[in-house]
């Protein structure tokens, strides 16, 4: 059950945050220029290191998200920069996925981890059925566990009962995103990303450490 009492003092340090907005964009222009590196997807070293990566990605996702003004693609940059695959393209390809092209529906915090699911734990083959279905029961158990850990799914309902306190889309209209960035949405919105990223990531040692036994 979500604890919206740690969560509006999470949505308050969001708020009051004095972001790095030059090293934040440099981080991701770098990724632009370089690509993606790749990175050996080492089960000892992920479970050695797993409290440390999932603290690192929710603060990436958190970052992400503030820069790009994009929740989608601030949770999925931060999984693949930390795990090391896909590419920026991939990146762009969220651009309209923030609550499902702005019409309040699921939560691109959602959206951009399934992604990750996706590239790191589906198989090459096309025609693995076992693993594709393997890994959409996994998505399933994921967005059950982000729905109980912020109370709902949809972009509207996360931005009304838990980010922002009223309701507000800020994908309906120019002066509706003007009122979002004058209430620091942006900023507070970080939440979900940073909440999805994390679980998502633990989600994913879990099952690399499990597919290596």
């Amino acid at each position: 059950m979500a604890d919206y009492e740690r969560l509006r003092q999470k949505v308050e340090e969001l708020a009051s945050r004095s972001w790095d907005l030059e090293g934040i964009k440099e981080r991701v222009l770098h990724l632009v220029r370089k690509g993606i590196q790749r990175k050996p997807l080492e089960p000892i070293s992920l479970k050695v290191e797993k409290d440390l990566i999932v603290e690192r990605v929710q603060r990436r996702a958190e970052e992400y998200n503030f820069i790009l003004k994009n929740c989608a693609q601030g949770t999925a940059l931060a999984l693949l920069e930390e795990f090391g695959v896909g590419s920026m393209e991939m990146i762009k390809a969220l651009t309209a996925f923030p609550g499902i092209a702005g019409t309040g529906e699921v939560c691109g915090a959602i959206t951009g981890s399934l992604v990750a699911f996706g590239l790191i734990l589906g198989s090459d083959d096309r025609f693995d059925y076992e693993t594709t279905d393997r890994v959409i029961m996994l998505g399933q158990k994921f967005i059950a566990f982000f729905e109980d850990e912020i109370g709902y799914i949809h972009c509207s309902d996360i931005i009304e009962n838990v980010v922002i306190g009223k309701k507000l889309n800020p994908g309906e209209s120019s002066e509706a995103m003007a009122e979002f960035v004058k209430e620091k949405g942006f900023e507070k919105c970080g939440l979900p990303p940073g909440i999805g990223a994390k679980l998502a990531a633990e989600f994913i040692i879990d099952e690399l450490i499990k597919r290596s036994r």
